[in-house]
């Protein structure tokens, strides 16, 4: 059993595809077959159903999936702790984060890294908080940013800025001729909300909880993807919605929307440095978590 067998079955198990397993590991996909197949012949088992319409694993290759990856997993692991004995930040740096960090914390960041480092390079992707956290499970991505923790046994959570989610409404007549708002009268408004697996959605969940209520209570006209589509939304006069303040800030300033804080402290959040318990710190990753620590929800570094 040789590790390019393993790494191709794993590849075609994860991706459902022997297609795009052969373009995730830059093989030829008559290569991955042949590897997955002399791996099925060593064993003398089928370990992957071939149809048109799906591929999946056995039984038998269910049990070497899990096997496989603990062996792929040590083994980059191994390759890593060997890596991170060296002292220079250079290369690559895959960040995973969700919305509200990715575009307005992420950034600046890496703008004060690359002012030290010249030889970092950035690639960031854009996702929901549970999915960042299973792409650090999955060692997809060595750093993730999330806004909320979740029950994960894997991962380890370092906060490093607080947050307040606030309640964003149309700047309008109505609006604005109003002081404050009060958890009663959300009930009364047309409500917004964050996708599932947004970190938004489940701390605006847990706030509700804390009352005795929850987000099926509300008068929910629409569920949007993004931050910003749920600010343009609002702008639009669509409805009303739970958002970081970081994130409420420009629109606030351009006269778009109107911020209404609830002054609850349940409302109060921090945002995340999601690592895998396992996986050491690259020397890029480590300079990332040194600069994160020092910034602050102003924006500023201290």
């Amino acid at each position: 059993m040789q590790i390019k067998q393993l790494e191709a079955f794993v590849h075609v198990i994860r991706l459902k595809s022997f297609s795009k397993a052969a373009e995730s590991i830059f093989l030829s996909q008559p290569s991955i077959s042949a590897y997955v197949s002399s791996l099925e012949e060593e064993l003398g088992v089928m370990l992957i159903i071939r149809s048109t319409k799906e591929i999946c694993p056995t039984e038998a290759g269910k049990k070497l999936y899990a096997y496989a990856n603990e062996i792929l997993s040590t083994l980059e692991r191994a390759k890593r702790d060997i890596k991170s004995m060296q002292t220079e930040v250079s290369g690559n740096l895959l960040i995973a984060a969700s919305t509200v960090p990715s575009q307005y914390i992420i950034p600046e960041i890496f703008s004060k890294m690359s002012e030290k480092y010249k030889g970092l390079k950035f690639k960031l992707y854009q996702a929901d908080s549970c999915e960042v956290v299973s792409k650090i499970e999955n060692f997809d991505a060595e750093i993730g940013v999330v806004g909320t923790k979740t029950s994960s046994h894997k991962c380890s959570f370092y906060p490093f800025v607080e947050d307040k989610l606030v309640l964003i409404t149309p700047n309008s007549e109505r609006y604005a001729l109003l002081s404050h708002m009060n958890l009663s009268m959300l009930f009364e408004e047309r409500f917004i909300l964050r996708e599932e697996g947004s970190g938004t959605l489940q701390e605006t969940e847990s706030f509700l909880k804390k009352y005795g209520k929850s987000t099926h209570e509300l008068n929910t006209i629409c569920e949007l993807g993004s931050t910003e589509s749920v600010k343009q939304a609002v702008c639009e006069g669509l409805g009303v919605s739970f958002i970081s303040r970081l994130a409420a800030l420009d629109y606030e300033k351009m006269g778009k929307i109107k911020i209404f804080d609830l002054d609850e402290e349940f409302l109060t959040r921090k945002f995340y440095i999601a690592y895998h318990k396992e996986r050491p710190f690259s020397p890029a990753a480590k300079a990332f978590f040194e600069f994160a620590k020092h910034f602050d929800e102003k924006k500023k570094y201290m």
